[in-house]
């Protein structure tokens, strides 16, 4: 199986080689799982001063990223047969535990865009596919959320992690939060843990576990559960159960 293709046009590419060193995520750009190059848009300005960013028009604080040398950078970038371009931007739609899973099954390449300075040019958007955000706040740049997605998606491509079951019953994968872990002591400081779990059956744990899923997204996260169920019941109605 070919590499998994990541390419990041960014002012900042130093900021993404802790990457290839983390845990998991480095041991499997070592293994040749995925490949991540780094294209910085100063590299193809034209101008004596390697300018990247200019005065909005209209006036107003902050620079702009120009149009010229991201979409130059853009197009050096060989394309693969399933390539999705993602814009890092805080107006785009926040980031889902669905989306790494849909970038990882269905892709074979992602072109990550960070933003700078200001903002970037209006123009720069007619390149990407997606607009993602982290969430209801402003970074310096995209480079955080970059990251955030590489981790995300290169953690779900097979042989990455131990094991595949360890994917399935992780928090957001179903939209249910994770049920508890525990490890060795059974007693530590009075806190003790539960019984089911020392008990050998298989089914017993498989149903306690379920049933904290379930309760732990019903106390911190209501509107997952929601929706949860509402999956749940469509998904029993096209089966013909009830």
């Amino acid at each position: 199986m070919a590499p998994y293709r990541l390419d990041v046009i960014s002012l900042a590419p130093q900021a993404f080689a802790p990457l290839e060193e983390l845990g998991v995520i480095g041991r499997a750009f070592a293994a040749g799982r995925a490949e991540l190059y780094l294209h910085n848009p100063r590299d193809h300005a034209t101008d004596r001063y390697r300018k990247v960013d200019d005065e909005p028009y209209g006036g107003g604080a902050g620079m702009v990223l120009k149009p010229e040398p991201v979409f130059a950078a853009f197009e050096s970038i060989p394309q693969s047969p399933r390539r999705r371009v993602l814009l890092m931007t805080p107006q785009g739609r926040p980031l889902a535990q669905a989306d790494l899973q849909r970038w990882a099954e269905n892709h074979d390449q992602l072109v990550l865009l960070c933003g700078h300075y200001e903002g970037f040019d209006e123009r720069i958007r007619s390149l990407a596919d997606e607009e993602v955000s982290l969430g209801d706040f402003v970074l310096t740049g995209g480079e955080l959320p970059a990251m955030t997605v590489i981790n995300g998606v290169v953690r779900l491509l097979p042989g990455t992690v131990g094991t595949a079951a360890s994917l399935v019953e992780e928090s957001h994968s179903d939209l249910l939060l994770e049920h508890p872990h525990y490890t060795r002591p059974a007693d530590f400081r009075g806190m003790t843990v539960p019984d089911v779990l020392r008990s050998g059956d298989h089914g017993a744990i498989a149903r306690w576990r379920q049933q904290q899923r379930e309760q732990r997204t019903a106390d911190r996260r209501p509107d997952l559960l929601d929706r949860w169920k509402r999956r749940s019941n469509a998904e029993n109605d096209s089966d013909g159960t009830t």
